[in-house]
């Protein structure tokens, strides 16, 4: 079991140790984190003693750490992820968050294991396949709306738990059904090394060579942001909570973290004394020194996707940037100046700040503030001098106006302490044989008894003896205790040094921290069922991601008859689908046909289909399934990436799963 059923998790990302140790301060109940190696994020691995320094400070708090393992492998890389998985569950860490199905075919340790989003869980068969073949936690495609999900909690049992993500970028494909980075470079979103070629520009073409849409990036989304839909997600079954951004820094973590602690904490109070309560999934509580706001972060605008059906307003398309939000106008334009006049009177700019605009082909351009003066502070004019020279700001005029996407007063805010995460205790000073005792029990149960030789001596002022030792055995500032209350169990408020009390609150205090850890649980493995549950199809083509032997053989003793090679394997040499998407570009353009027959162009009717995309040299074709509304982008992999792989193989031979004869170099 993973998450009990009135248990919310809320999963907050982590680049490094350092940020995912402020995860948890800022109430994260669990971190997903990279460890050495096959972490889906090429460039976000961990040393072993920051992971084993992370996961300590976790499990004080009943917080977990999990772990990602979710590229997929090649069979030669295969014992170095067995390792891994040893090393991390040798360290303590809680959970394996699984992509390749080959990883099930190991001498694995007997740790928890979850199932990545690159799994594309999208419907209630491949979720309870998942659930029987021993995963006790699933990961939910984005693209699911509040009955989908609802759907699958249903045919999942109790002791597998649901999770989603609530925040952050959007991949506009399926997760794990994504290949044109690796068709354009060789590289491979699936194995951690994304080019993110879904937020490029692309002219949109019809098959009369007419332009639809010129230099739009109509492949890139807004972000996620499920705030308002928590209830809503709670009651469609989802229990763990995700952020996404292992990739992003401190603040982002530190702050988006915040914002969602406080909405869960929200909906547990209201819930509290309600038929089903629900409680957070780790101990303590957290307190801020600001004021959560996912607006300061980057931040490509926001959306809830199709969490409530389809929209027409889930795309970035003017720009894959941060706008940030309107500050104000511009009044004047000056030779190595700008002023501006702010729409809130109240509002502060800071030297370091990062302003925007949008120039009239509705590009955004930046604009990095070194200095600024208030000019009226009642009016709230302010002259700005920016970093770069004036003439570098296309269209820049007075009227124009001007958003804000970085507040350096805000960064900074971040960069010093920012949270407190403390667990509540009550404390018994009662008299001993030869002394006093102090008995401290958490709010999880947990109880541990200090005691000290110590002469009695009566007080001569009795109230203030009695005030000095609730003071005295109240200072927890520097633990990760706070004192719900004291009681003095003696005769009389007798005088205790205040140096005695220092040591008996130490060692009560260190005895109820070793109290804790002794008492830590890990969670268990699920195991599959016997036999073997068969997988809901009998054919896997390359969309599988089948890269080595074990998975191959994974899927065999699950039923399947015919299993394609991983795109990676080479083997896809013609137009296939790179991606797939629940995003339609056909939709955003009024031309789909639920909505229109198609729109009148300058030169008769443009018809839906088919389109393409191009980038300078690059072009994509876009193909519609209309009956489960999704959108293909088709290429081919370039003679290139073939060529590179060739000699590559030549130099340095690898072992991976194909279905045909190890490819000649071609000519």
């Amino acid at each position: 079991m993973s998450l009990l059923p009135h248990q919310l998790e809320l999963l907050s990302p982590a680049r490094d140790a350092d940020i995912g140790i402020e995860a948890i301060n800022h109430g994260a109940d669990a971190v997903y984190i990279g460890g050495p190696a096959f972490g889906a994020r090429a460039t976000a691995g961990n040393d072993i003693r920051d992971m084993e320094r992370l996961i300590k400070h976790a499990h004080r708090f009943n917080s977990r750490i999990f772990i990602t393992l979710n590229t997929i492998l090649r069979d030669d890389e295969l014992e170095g992820a067995r390792q891994m998985a040893w090393d991390m569950y040798n360290l303590g860490a809680d959970a394996l968050i699984i992509q390749d199905m080959g990883l099930l075919e190991l001498d694995l340790p007997p740790i928890q294991l979850h199932a990545s989003t690159q799994t594309d869980i999208r419907t209630p068969e491949k979720a309870r396949f998942l659930q029987d073949a021993g995963l006790s936690q699933i990961v939910l495609a984005r693209e699911l709306d509040l009955k989908q999900i609802k759907a699958i909690h249903k045919t999942l049992s109790p002791s597998t738990s649901i999770e989603f993500f609530i925040h952050g970028a959007l991949c506009v494909a399926y997760s794990g059904q994504c290949y044109i980075t690796h068709a354009h470079t060789g590289r491979s979103a699936n194995r951690g090394d994304c080019n993110q070629a879904c937020r490029l520009p692309y002219e949109v073409m019809d098959d009369k060579g007419r332009i639809i849409a010129h230099e739009k990036h109509v492949l890139s989304m807004k972000d996620n942001n499920q705030s308002d839909n928590l209830r809503a997600l709670v009651d469609a079954g989802v229990r763990s909570f995700k952020i996404e951004g292992r990739y992003k820094d401190m603040g982002y973590v530190k702050n988006i973290t915040a914002h969602y602690r406080k909405l869960l904490d929200e909906i547990i109070e209201e819930r509290e004394f309600s038929e089903k309560p629900l409680v957070r999934s780790s101990s303590g509580s957290t307190t801020f020194n600001f004021e959560p706001d996912p607006d300061q972060n980057f931040n490509r605008e926001f959306t809830d996707y199709f969490v409530n059906g389809r929209k027409d307003d889930i795309g970035a398309f003017d720009t894959p940037k941060t706008p940030g939000r309107a500050i104000g106008w511009v009044t004047q334009v000056g030779d190595n100046w700008l002023e501006i006049e702010t729409s809130d009177k109240a509002a502060e700019l800071h030297n370091g700040d990062g302003l925007c605009y949008y120039d009239l082909k509705k590009e955004l351009v930046g604009v990095h503030i070194n200095r600024v003066e208030c000019m009226h502070a009642k009016k709230g004019i302010w002259r700005l001098f920016p970093r770069s020279e004036m003439s570098e700001f296309k269209d820049l005029r007075k009227g124009m106006e001007i958003n804000r996407n970085r507040d350096m007063d805000w960064v900074r805010s971040l960069e010093k302490k920012s949270s407190e995460r403390r667990i509540g205790l009550w404390a018994e000073f009662k008299e001993a044989s030869n002394g006093f005792s102090l008995t401290l029990t958490d709010e999880d149960g947990f109880s541990a008894t200090a005691s000290i030789d110590q002469e009695y001596q009566a007080a001569t002022d009795a109230a203030k003896a009695e005030a000095t030792l609730r003071e005295q055995l109240g200072r927890f500032g520097a633990s990760i205790f706070s004192v719900n209350d004291i009681s003095l169990t003696v005769s009389q408020p007798w005088f205790v040094p205040a140096s005695a009390l220092n040591q008996l609150r130490r060692e009560a205090l260190a005895a109820l921290e070793a109290a804790r850890a002794a008492g830590f649980t890990r969670l268990p493995r699920a195991l599959p069922v016997e036999p073997p549950a068969p997988f809901p199809e009998d054919t896997l083509s390359y969309l599988a991601n089948v890269y080595n032997q074990k998975a191959h053989d994974f899927y065999v003793k699950h039923g399947v008859k015919v299993i394609d090679a991983a795109y990676e394997s080479k083997e896809e040499e013609g137009e296939v689908s790179l991606m797939i998407t629940k995003h339609c570009v056909r939709f955003s353009m009024s031309l789909c046909p639920k909505q229109a027959k198609g729109v009148i162009g300058v030169k008769g009717t443009i018809k839906a289909e088919p389109l393409q995309l191009i980038n300078g040299k690059e072009k994509l074709t876009l193909r519609f399934d209309c009956k489960p509304c999704e959108m293909h982008v088709v290429g081919k992999m370039k003679k290139s990436v073939m060529n590179q792989h060739a000699k590559e193989m030549e130099e340095h031979p690898m072992q991976f799963f194909r279905t045909r004869p190890t490819p000649q170099k071609p000519a």
